[in-house]
């Protein structure tokens, strides 16, 4: 059960990690105010509520206004019997170049806590990771890291996402994508599936399908275990999620969505 509890969380994220690219951003997709908001199950077993939330107003970084976002997910009812989770991923996104300028992650599953800040400078191709305490007191390790190129974090990469031109892509057409995520730079492969009409709690959706590549793991069965569904339209929000663990699978459903830009 501890490995259906973590992989809970890594299939959100995963949310965000097919979803980088490299073209030039133009967002009409998503504004202040958004929120969206899933519930998450595992078989009959409700798990966890989860929560992607835009600020209302811009926040100032670098003397410059950014969205705020934020992702939470908590463990709810009988789920709790087998450990607490209560997670916040979140990231400062410049509005023009849709590139984080500081990251953040701030868990606590169990007994296990981790704090981190990563400050990006996009145009040296630098960040300084920052690790603090289990009470998010006191730094405990700072570290620079040379990027090579500009990078997304887990949370950004997603919006990245839904500023580009979906309809362009092919069924079987692969994206390579890059970012930095726990200490490394990475590279994956997204795989573009084709559309699919989906039944949703908040209507019947056209979607967008994306599969990406996940390395060899204890907790997925298969190369592509996760699917993501995007609507067609031009919020382009997630409304589904599944992942093929080796044992059943975990499922992420959208069941709200307010503030979006595109009524």
């Amino acid at each position: 059960m501890n490995q259906i509890r973590y992989s809970l969380f890594f299939a959100l994220l995963l949310i965000a990690l097919p979803l980088l690219g490299q073209e030039s951003p133009k967002n009409t997709a998503f504004t202040y105010g958004e929120e969206l908001n899933f519930e998450v199950s595992y078989g009959w077993l409700d798990l966890a509520d989860a929560k992607l939330q835009i600020s209302r107003r811009p926040h100032n970084q670098d003397e410059l206004p950014h969205y705020k976002i934020d992702v939470y997910g908590k463990t709810k009812g009988a789920a709790t019997i087998f450990g607490k989770v209560n997670d916040n991923w979140g990231t400062y996104l410049n509005p023009q170049t849709l590139l984080p300028y500081q990251s953040y992650r701030h868990i606590e599953e169990g007994r296990y806590r981790k704090h981190e800040l990563i400050y990006f400078d996009q145009k040296n191709k630098k960040a300084r990771l920052e690790l603090y305490d289990r009470e998010n007191k006191n730094l405990k390790e700072a570290r620079e890291y040379n990027l090579l190129t500009e990078v997304q974090d887990l949370v950004s990469g997603f919006y990245y996402l839904r500023s580009l031109n979906l309809s362009k892509l092919k069924p079987g057409e692969i994206v390579m994508i890059k970012g930095f995520f726990d200490k490394e730079l990475y590279n994956i492969k997204l795989i573009y599936e084709g559309t699919e009409k989906l039944e949703t709690k908040i209507g019947v959706k056209e979607t967008y399908i994306f599969s990406p590549e996940i390395p060899p793991n204890k907790l997925f069965r298969g190369n592509y275990p996760i699917k993501v569904w995007v609507t067609k339209d031009q919020n382009k929000i997630p409304v589904k999620i599944k992942a093929n663990l080796f044992l059943g699978s975990l499922n992420l459903d959208l069941v709200s969505a307010k503030g979006l830009r595109n009524n």
